[in-house]
């Protein structure tokens, strides 16, 4: 998974996008975001409307701001609101909310904006919450031991406790759920629903879309079955804007509530006041995403197709499009309106590797080498196949010299060691990272190994850190190696630039045969015209 699909993350540094191992982008314009590095600790940046980033102030941020009240503490589930308000939840199941609480939904008993994270702990001693959804403006919380909190507004019956009065702390959500073990929530703008264990699907709220799926459009105040779908084990749910996603452990796909943009996947814009089946011409659905912001649906096969359906870049799809995309969060990246993430996204990453992430690894790796290269008296470990397959010059090198029992350490004299090391990286890497001055030895060699497209990347390196002062280093060594292209733009830079040219030692320098033809070029030119 890649953060940088989201625009908010390029403000963060190629060094700062390595330690993000959590992220979520959130807000009314997706112009909010918190992450949380490898070694756990929290930053924000973005717009921090109504606080929501807690960093204790109203001010906006396109630098990362650390929450140091949350140092250290490893992050287990974060949600966000409309307002917003966002809920964090630690691995060791402590609460923690702030930002916009004009109705309570932060849970600590008022209604003032929370400056910076504050803990929970109202009605939830001795509890570890393990999951947290935020609705608009109302907020869920889920215990390690299944219990379900909610809080905040309830002008639809969202808490589930039985009337329409605002809660200001959390509250146990009892009802048709006492003695259930729920497994999971999730919360539209002002409807919530709950998975227990056992596969049953609760919802409560605001029904007028029909997004409780419990075949009519009346609001509930406390927690109802989904008898639609009795009979199957629910695994996933997800809650849209006004629509509600349902995955069982079949790997079939339901879906119910609002169609305005098409986000049930009928094929039609009508809304369906019970759970439907969806992509039963697919093969197996392994994940489903959704978020309550959004009239945006997505879905994964077990091959790993990734689908998309509903409001996508203001288009509404009315039937699950196949994408090019690799997994559910990049429809959001990539199509959503606002373009935030459906869940907090996790770049910890796995065992697998793909073949170029494999091939740069083991550049330079005594471990697997089979070859060596002495360059300044240091080694380089590459492996002889990799060569073969990547450069002609090594192809014939090893077909017409190379025996097993010869020595299998090259030496080499004829390039400097970051040149040489360059070159073999590349290799490997497709990708060349030099100075100007350096690139021009690397030039040299990719002239001498007949490696155009390393020519063309090392003159683009050297085009892009011409100065004044090197200027004519710079157009010295492209007519050495005979780099036309290269030439005819260093010599353009130096007839632009003529007089502060001529001033540096390098110009000095020069053999005096390339400095008459220069002055005899650029006389040609108009250079020295008054």
């Amino acid at each position: 998974m890649d953060v940088s699909k989201w625009p908010l993350f390029y403000l963060l540094s190629a060094q700062e996008l390595a330690t993000v191992r959590q992220a979520c982008v959130f807000g009314t314009t997706a112009n909010e975001a918190i992450y949380i590095t490898h070694g756990n600790e929290v930053f924000v940046l973005g717009l921090n409307c109504s606080s929501c980033l807690g960093t204790g102030d109203s001010l906006s941020t396109v630098m990362p701001k650390k929450l140091d009240f949350l140092r250290g503490k490893k992050v287990a589930s974060v949600s966000y609101g409309s307002g917003p308000h966002v809920l964090l939840a630690t691995d060791d199941g402590h609460l923690f909310a702030w930002g916009h609480n004009g109705y309570s939904q932060l849970g600590n008993g008022s209604t003032n904006p929370g400056l910076s994270p504050v803990l929970i702990t109202a009605n939830l001693q001795n509890k570890k919450v393990k999951e947290v959804s935020c609705g608009s403006h109302h907020s869920m919380a889920l215990t390690l031991d299944g219990e379900v909190f909610a809080w905040g507004y309830n002008n639809c019956g969202q808490i589930g406790s039985g009337s329409t009065a605002n809660q200001p702390y959390p509250r146990k959500v009892t009802g048709c759920l006492q003695g259930k073990n729920a497994s999971g929530i999730t919360c539209g703008q002002t409807s919530s629903m709950a998975l227990v264990d056992n596969g049953e699907v609760y919802g409560w709220g605001y029904n007028g879309n029909g997004q409780l799926g419990i075949g009519n459009n009346g609001n509930q105040l406390t927690p109802c079955r989904v008898a639609a779908l009795q009979g199957m084990c629910i695994q996933q749910i997800v809650s849209g804007y006004g629509h509600c996603l349902a995955l069982t452990d079949k790997g079939l796909l339901y879906a119910w509530g609002a169609n305005t943009y098409g986000q049930l996947g009928t094929g039609t814009k009508s809304n369906h006041l019970s759970p439907v089946h969806i992509m039963a011409d697919k093969e197996r659905v392994v994940e489903v995403a959704a978020c309550h912001s959004t009239h945006t649906s997505a879905a994964k096969t077990q091959s790993g197709q990734v689908f998309m359906w509903g409001q996508c870049r203001g288009q509404s799809i009315v039937l699950p499009h196949l994408t090019h995309l690799t997994n559910t969060d990049d429809v959001f990246a990539c199509f959503a309106t606002p373009s935030v993430m459906w869940r907090l996204m996790s770049m910890e990453q796995d065992d697998f590797l793909t073949v170029a992430e494999a091939l740069r690894k083991e550049f330079d790796s005594p471990e697997t080498a089979d070859l060596k290269f002495s360059v300044d008296g240091k080694y380089i470990h590459v492996h002889k196949a990799v060569l073969k397959i990547r450069c002609e010059h090594f192809r014939s090198m090893f077909r017409s010299q190379w025996t097993e029992d010869q020595q299998e350490v090259i030496e080499i004299g004829q390039f400097s060691y970051p040149v040489y090391r360059s070159f073999l990286q590349f290799l490997y890497t497709d990708t060349v990272d030099l100075s100007p001055e350096d690139a021009i030895g690397l030039l040299d060699l990719a002239t001498s190994y007949c490696e155009n497209r390393l020519k063309r990347l090392c003159q683009q390196i050297i085009k892009r850190g011409i100065t004044v002062e090197n200027a004519f280093t710079l157009l010295s060594a492209a007519i050495r190696y005979d780099a036309e292209d290269l030439e005819e733009f260093c010599f353009r830079f130096c007839i632009n630039h003529l007089t502060r040219v001529t001033q540096t030692e390098a110009f000095w320098q020069v053999d005096g045969a390339m400095l008459k033809e220069f002055i005899s070029k650029a006389s040609r030119c108009g250079a020295f015209k008054n």
